[in-house]
């Protein structure tokens, strides 16, 4: 069939046609949905009587879960499954979509002996059935994808993992393979570049490396323990966003970590993620149960309605680095950025309706001051909203979301941020906002969020008595500028390949003694300084100093202040930055004039 009898086919109803390319973010996850199919059919081809789970795309490339039954897919095949994929590719297949019945694909696959794919067929409708074919492939599909594999000039199979089929750990284990293509050669030589200095920014190896958190097995998977180091860094973080938010009205308040599971029913988290939390804690008494807390909203919304409030009163801001649980999979958790016990630098907001907008854009300018001072200057900002076609996925009503998210949007045009919408992404109990920033090599990450709520109010049944003297609902608005501090701080750490700014840096910088002599004058320097709220440490180790230099670069400690006889004669101390080499020699004043400058030009 000619492609314009496809399209005419396809387009026979009313509707638009977007044309995307490899530039688009739907081009480039089109290019690799297809690619997956592509490696499935190398697959096919090099283990006979393999199964295949689902193979979508992903933001960095695709996976597909698969089941080699008694044969295995070790990482000494990848080369092999990475050729005949490109061998295959330059037989420019088309990729071609065909409508099947629920009958006639289930016989297609019952011949395979493909159980998952017959459990994905089992619940879906009759009439939405499609299959797409390449080569001597066929797989289950709703596309879209490419025009042919001719495309795909360049694969890389990156990873091997295991991974249970649909994520429930009682069911089987399968084989995840992880590949990313591109349409050049060229492409993929610079991503590859790329992954390799991601690996060196990896911030659990630098976590370790830096001594600023780990994990324990014996504490529990995806619960952090921080380091002093680290949590010198996270309270100098947690500071900065306190002292801001006292400057815009917030009052800092504190909730337990657990509360009755009623509290999470009336707010709607218990159907949420009851399920896939840690369970209910039961106590001596009878039918008496509690759940570590998944939000800090319904805490927050008890702080509100525990006293009568006037509109006189409003809006009220309040604020908490609350910590949070939810059980995670084990084959979902990654470093800080993905863990089962989170703080949140969480705030919710309640306002009138006529004070929605100007509070929103308050938090949008919040949360862009926080973004790029930290050195994240290059985001976009993402307004999800509700899946029209899955509405049951939400708390609320028709009318509250739509103001919600006519909210979101206005105040958007009016602040000038450049956005993106996407469908389906909303929390369930409102729209949000969501910032998408790149780090230092371009990957892009979702950190801050803010979300207009007109639900929760209405589920703990708030109220104000407004100027009419009568009983109004209030709007919550909830924002978290980090999200959470965890997945910051992981982000953070790659992005500056550990090297913090100078205001941050836990350690500002380490007194390197040329010899025991001069230990006692590198305390008075260490004590002087710290009475300044410079923060370092004092290697008095019997080691050389070019070892002690080396040591503090691999630390990355930002400033090293290096302490010999003739600093210790003249009350001076010789200054070295991290990675510039030598800066001069100051007497402590002239230091910290010095100091204070480089804060300054951060």
């Amino acid at each position: 069939m000619e492609r314009s009898a496809i399209f005419q086919d396809l387009l026979s109803e009313n509707a638009s046609l977007v044309l995307y390319t490899w530039d688009n973010k739907e081009g480039k996850s089109t290019f690799w949905h297809s690619s997956a199919h592509l490696m499935a059919e190398a697959l096919e081809a090099l283990y006979p009587g393999i199964k295949f789970g689902i193979g979508p795309a992903i933001d960095n490339g695709f996976y597909y879960d698969v089941d080699p039954d008694s044969q295995q897919i070790t990482l000494a095949d990848l080369p092999k499954i990475e050729q005949k994929m490109l061998e295959l590719a330059r037989l420019k297949n088309e990729y071609v979509r065909t409508e099947v019945s629920k009958e006639a694909a289930i016989a297609f696959f019952k011949e395979k002996g493909d159980e998952y794919k017959l459990e994905l067929i089992e619940e879906l409708q009759d009439g939405t059935i499609t299959f797409y074919q390449q080569g001597n492939f066929t797989d289950l599909c709703k596309g879209p994808h490419i025009p042919d594999t001719g495309r795909i000039k360049a694969a890389k199979i990156t990873s091997l993992a295991g991974a249970y089929w649909r994520g429930d750990e009682k069911r089987k284990m399968l084989t995840r393979l992880y590949g990313i293509t591109f349409p050049k050669q060229k492409e993929l030589d610079e991503y590859l570049v790329l992954l390799e200095e991601a690996k060196k920014r990896d911030h659990r190896k630098l976590g370790a490396e830096l001594e600023l958190f780990m994990f324990s097995e014996r504490v529990g998977a995806g619960l952090p323990i921080w380091f002093p180091k680290g949590t010198a860094l996270r309270t100098r973080l947690e500071e900065f966003l306190k002292k801001e938010q006292v400057k815009r009205g917030y009052q800092p308040v504190i909730t337990p970590h657990i509360g009755k599971k009623e509290l999470y029913i009336t707010s709607g988290h218990y159907a949420k993620y009851g399920e896939d939390s840690f369970q209910p804690i039961q106590t001596p008494r009878e039918n008496e149960f509690f759940l570590l807390k998944p939000m800090n909203c319904p805490h927050h919304c008890e702080i509100y309605g525990h006293k009568p409030r006037s509109y006189k009163d409003l809006p009220l801001r309040i604020a908490e680095f609350g910590t949070v649980y939810r059980y995670e999979q084990s084959g979902e958790l990654h470093g800080l950025t993905r863990v089962r016990g989170f703080t949140q630098d969480d705030a919710h907001i309640f306002c009138t309706p006529d004070q929605v907008k100007s509070e929103f854009l308050s938090v949008l300018e919040l949360t862009r001051y926080v973004l790029e001072k930290l050195g994240f200057d290059n985001y976009t900002a993402q307004i999800s909203l509700r899946d029209p076609e899955n509405k049951e996925k939400y708390i609320g009503s028709d009318e509250n979301w739509n103001k919600a998210e006519q909210a979101i949007i206005d105040a958007t045009l009016e602040a000038g941020l450049t956005t993106t919408t996407e469908l389906g992404e909303a929390a369930f109990y409102g729209p949000k906002l969501d910032f998408m920033v790149k780090d230092a090599l371009g990957r892009s990450w979702q950190l801050g969020t803010i979300q207009v709520d007109y639900n929760l109010p209405e589920r703990f049944e708030l109220e104000y008595i407004g100027s009419d003297n009568a009983a109004h609902r209030p709007i919550m608005i909830h924002r978290a500028p980090f999200g959470s501090m965890e997945r910051f701080m992981g982000v953070l750490i790659e992005h500056c390949a550990g090297k913090f700014p100078l205001w941050l840096s836990p350690e500002q910088f380490t007194l390197l003694t040329i010899s025991e002599r001069f230990n006692d004058y590198a305390q008075e320097i260490e004590t002087a300084l710290a009475a300044s709220d410079i923060r370092g440490t004092i290697d008095n180790r019997n080691e050389k100093i070019g070892k002690k230099i080396r040591d503090a670069e691999v630390r990355k400690v930002p400033i090293m202040l290096i302490i010999g006889e003739k600093e210790a004669e003249e009350g001076k101390v010789s200054v070295r930055r991290q990675g510039q080499g030598d800066v001069g020699t100051f007497t402590l004043e002239e230091f910290k004039a010095w100091f204070a400058e480089a804060l300054e030009k951060e």
